[in-house]
């Protein structure tokens, strides 16, 4: 109850921004659980193209991970800790990555497997921009080995 508490004293424009990413996190981890994962790739893609046709300027040229990207990455983990159960770090490098898209960023979503010290077979998503890691940050990251994704093209009307 008091880390909702808090959510009140945010201005309103993070609220806004938690709110929005909540609704969006919500959506990818119903995506995640009907759809088979190319389909809900492919539905993300064109979401981020509808919503934002045209790269803005300024904000992909910055080399340095800059006070948006930030605020995004801030969005996604304080919408992850009100989420009812478990967010998963595949739904939260799909929401981070489409945050960016929409605000002309260029990140890359990473799926990579490793064998854990059992044997059994275990999987991280992370993203990426500009070879750092901005969300799904592990002290392990390196024995992850990165599956190829495939391209997805969204036809334009």
């Amino acid at each position: 109850m008091k880390q909702l508490f808090k959510l009140f004293f945010l201005r309103p424009g993070d609220i806004f921004l938690v709110l929005r990413t909540s609704i969006l996190l919500g959506l990818v981890r119903l995506g995640l659980w009907l759809l088979p994962f190319a389909n809900l790739q492919k539905f993300l893609a064109t979401l981020s193209q509808l919503l934002s046709p045209s790269k803005r300027s300024g904000d992909s040229e910055n080399k340095t991970i800059n006070f948006k990207v930030k605020k995004i990455i801030w969005a996604v983990n304080v919408s992850s800790k009100y989420m009812p159960g478990k967010v998963k770090c595949l739904a939260r490098a799909l929401t981070t990555e489409l945050l960016m898209n929409l605000r002309g960023y260029e990140p890359e979503l990473r799926i990579g497997v490793a064998k854990g010290e059992t044997g059994k077979l275990q999987a991280h998503a992370w993203v990426e921009s500009q070879g750092k890691v901005l969300i799904g940050q592990l002290e392990d990251l390196a024995r992850f080995q990165v599956l190829p994704l495939p391209t997805i093209e969204v036809k334009q009307s």
